[in-house]
């Protein structure tokens, strides 16, 4: 795992800048760093190096094909490389690294290479004969990739903080994103919150003609090209198959030279992957988890009974309010833009506690989306009942008067159509604005989400809903989040839960195998985890990764919402309305706790705002 980033400038590349834009991304590649620079043909391309297959200097970056033609810098990990030497029969390789292997097949195939690809991956590779820069990223979008382009330039880069310090000029904040941000909590793909600077598009490769100007964007993979086309009826096949991959999956995620473990939250998701992985490997496989003091946020005993019956060399942190307390002035430029997850700490914190013994590790994200595990998909199947829907709005107003619980529930109930409930479900589950509150918060309301709930019209509203986060949540906010907290601490994540030939198999699995009566949701996963872990650590309801943040924002964080949503900031900053901002936090102070996200993601914004307010401003987006 790496940091790459990267540049074409017309007018000429200032290498020492981008060295030390580069070399801002030290906490991704503090092993190596490599610089490749062009001054005839104006080509930057920089990487920072965290070794992990083949420690040796030879697997260095940037890495120049065998016959010189090629330079290439990479991000990331392929798993399927070595099965993928056998398209190049008799080639001499001079490295056991997949970096030559991906770059070695471009030579030989060019960008249809891309989509052999299995793993996590952003790259890009300049050709000095035909003076072209590619860049690629993965088909799920698990590893970042930024890009700013104008008709002289364009620089990519692993994170925004690179971008930022590799341009001349200060990049305006794109208010076309608070919206989303506010709604989602997260800015989607391909927006960022500065103008100028764009998400390269997972499942995309785009090559720059460097001589006339010309780039263009080409997509090499669809979720929808394998979402129930063809479904697997018979459950026995389905379960065998289902395991088969598991496992292949997990074999190849666990290949590596230096020391591997993998996250135990004590769930159904990195119970799998944990219990996989002792099985494979014949050696204890260390694994890791924090304890909240808190125990409605503690599910550490639920993780030591998996690792217990696994005989796994489990490591415990302990976690106290203070040591989450203490990442808190880190928060902001870990995650480069307005970013409101809150696990973002407890993840933090577990990558800490992990890198202290190993460089890489297996998490179990991807198992929620692609097995039904969210209790929200519950929601997309009652908003498309045709009685809810003739009795919605009377819901949804009456619900004003109701507990707190069913004043939520009408949250939810009072969606603007039909088109756009896949983000309104989301957004009133994770308790950020809704649409309407959108025109009532905004300075100035200009919402348009139409283009994120573009779903297939194949499958029930649940399976849709889940299609959805497959697309946007996963992708731009837990990968993220994990992405992030890992590489901040130089940690290796992998998602082997999202390896491609498991992720076309169960787009491909049918409703009623992935929800069944005694079982839940995630059938056919918690039929193969049970073979492993007794059934009754897992009968409890399901949680989340979470910190106690309701409280906090009425206690130790409090000073940072009187410092940061103050009417001086919220005016400066003139994102949104302020006596709209008053009115929820009155209502949240005075015992109405489920606005307690709506507080958290106004806050985010308004603190991101006052550490980087020098950004000009601009009403457009760069996409």
């Amino acid at each position: 795992m790496c940091g790459i980033a990267g540049a074409y400038i017309k007018n000429g590349v200032q290498s020492v800048r981008l060295k030390q834009a580069t070399d801002a991304m030290f906490h991704r590649g503090p092993d190596a760093g490599g610089y490749y620079t062009n001054t005839t043909e104006n080509i930057f391309l920089g990487h920072r190096r965290l070794s992990i297959i083949d420690l040796s200097t030879g697997a260095n970056q940037p890495m120049q094909s065998a016959n010189g033609r090629f330079v290439m810098v990479y991000n990331g990990e392929v798993y399927n490389f070595d099965a993928l030497r056998a398209k190049l029969p008799g080639h001499q390789w001079q490295t056991h690294s997949d970096t030559e292997v991906i770059l070695e097949l471009f030579v030989k195939y060019g960008s249809e290479s891309f989509a052999w690809l299995n793993g996590i991956f952003a790259l890009a590779i300049y050709d000095t004969v035909t003076e072209e820069l590619w860049l690629c990223r993965d088909q799920l979008g698990i590893k970042p990739l930024f890009v700013s382009r104008t008709n002289d330039q364009l620089i990519f880069a692993s994170e925004l903080k690179t971008i930022l310090l590799s341009q001349k000029e200060t990049s305006p904040i794109n208010k076309a994103a608070i919206p989303y941000f506010l709604h989602l909590g997260y800015i989607p793909e391909p927006l960022t919150i500065y103008h100028g600077i764009e998400k390269f598009p997972a499942g995309h490769f785009g090559v720059l003609n460097t001589k006339n100007g010309n780039w263009k964007t080409h997509r090499y993979w669809n979720a929808e090209n394998y979402y129930l086309q063809h479904p697997v009826a018979d459950e026995a096949a389905a379960l065998k198959q289902y395991k088969e991959k598991l496992y292949a999956a997990i074999d190849r995620q666990m290949i590596s030279d230096v020391p591997l473990g993998t996250f135990l939250s004590g769930g159904i998701d990195s119970s799998l992957v944990s219990a996989v992985a002792s099985k494979i490997n014949t050696q204890k496989v260390k694994t890791f988890n924090i304890g909240f003091e808190e125990a409605a946020f503690d599910e550490s005993t639920y993780a030591a009974q998996v690792a217990a019956h696994l005989q796994t060399d489990h490591h415990l942190f302990r976690v106290k309010q203070d040591d989450v307390l203490a990442l808190v002035p880190d928060f902001i430029s870990v995650y480069d833009e307005p970013f409101a997850d809150s696990s973002a700490f407890p993840t933090m914190l577990v990558s800490r506690l992990a890198r202290q013994h190993v460089t890489v590790t297996l998490s179990g994200d991807g198992g929620d989306e692609l097995f039904q595990g969210y209790g929200m998909y519950a929601w997309a199947k009652r908003l498309h009942d045709p009685k809810v829907r003739a009795l919605r709005k009377p819901l949804s107003w009456a619900s004003q008067f109701m507990n707190e619980r069913l004043q939520r529930a009408g949250k939810v109930f009072g969606y603007p159509d039909t088109q756009r409930i896949p983000s309104h479900i989301f957004s009133q589950e994770q308790y950020f604005f809704s649409e309407q509150e959108l025109n009532k918060l905004l300075t100035n309301p200009a919402i348009d989400f139409h283009s994120l709930n573009q779903l297939p019209d194949k499958g029930s509203p649940q399976e849709k809903q889940a299609f959805w986060d497959l697309e946007h949540y996963l992708k731009d906010d837990l990968l993220v989040k994990v992405d992030r907290a890992s590489m901040r601490y130089s940690l290796e994540t992998r998602v082997p839960l999202l390896d491609m030939e498991l992720v076309e198999f169960a787009l491909n699995v049918p409703y009623d195998l992935k929800i069944r009566e005694g079982y839940g949701t995630k059938y056919l996963m918690k039929k193969t985890l049970y073979e492993m872990v007794p059934r009754t650590i897992f009968e409890r309801p399901k949680r989340g990764f979470a910190i106690p943040l309701n409280k906090w924002l009425n206690n130790e964080l409090k000073h940072l919402v009187t410092e940061y949503l103050s009417e001086r900031n919220v005016q400066e900053a003139g994102f949104v309305k302020y006596d709209y901002v008053r009115s929820i936090l009155h209502g949240y102070q005075n015992g109405k706790t489920y606005l307690y996200n709506r507080v958290w993601v106004l806050l985010v914004l308004h603190w991101w705002y006052a550490l980087n307010k020098k950004a000009s401003f601009s009403h457009t987006s760069s996409f």
